[in-house]
């Protein structure tokens, strides 16, 4: 569990907030907007208005307690530069910005995010991937290099155990887990034998997971 400060509860902050509360940590909202803070206060019971902008609410907050500080003043970006340079002057652990465009994400790493997310362009990435290729069920990059891709199991694949396959050597691919349905195998053995249905879930290039499905 860790303690969580989000900073803006417009919808990604929300959106952030109801999952990371779901996922078991400690969380404060903060927004300048009092309507905002009262459309929220039932689900969020640690949350307040005030302008984090202005350095005393921030310090009153106390900064350094939170594992986590999350900037999502979007629709502000001024805001969202002050607000991201003063966490660090006040020594805040760790500081997730949000950007919106290229040239956001680099000033606020330039003044010391230290991560910057811009999810319109993850998403629209993802969704390209996703699209563009065949039989893709989901894909999460770990590197300029490597992804993780679910994909179906090749019909070649069905009635085999995965020994047989030697899919390493043959394919430059890492199997990391098998799904079938609601089922799941992690890290299946090399005895595991394919059946209609399955999907492989594989840490590969791009071109290899191409190389694959043809």
């Amino acid at each position: 569990m860790k303690s969580i400060l989000i900073i803006g509860a417009g919808r990604f902050g929300r959106h952030l907030a109801s999952k990371l509360k779901q996922l078991g940590n400690e969380i404060m909202l903060i927004d300048n907007n009092g309507e905002k803070i009262e459309n929220i206060e039932n689900d969020f019971s640690d949350s307040m208005v005030g302008d984090c902008c202005q350095e005393s609410v921030l310090r009153a907050i106390g900064v350094r307690e939170f594992d986590v500080c999350f900037v999502a003043v979007r629709e502000d970006f001024q805001a969202s530069l002050e607000i991201t340079s003063l966490l660090k002057e006040l020594g805040a652990v760790w500081v997730v910005a949000v950007a919106s465009h290229d040239r956001q994400a680099m000033l606020l790493s330039k003044i010391g995010a230290d991560d910057v997310i811009y999810p319109e362009a993850e998403i629209a990435e993802k969704t390209a991937v996703k699209y563009s290729a065949k039989n893709l069920f989901d894909y999460i990059p770990l590197s300029d290099e490597y992804s993780m891709y679910e994909i179906s199991v090749p019909v070649a694949w069905i009635g085999k155990p995965l020994s047989e396959l030697d899919v390493r050597r043959k394919y430059q691919i890492n199997i990391v887990a098998v799904k079938n349905g609601d089922e799941l195998d992690p890290v299946p053995g090399g005895d595991y034998v394919f059946r209609h249905g399955d999907h492989i879930v594989a840490i590969a290039t791009e071109d290899r997971i191409e190389r694959l499905q043809r």
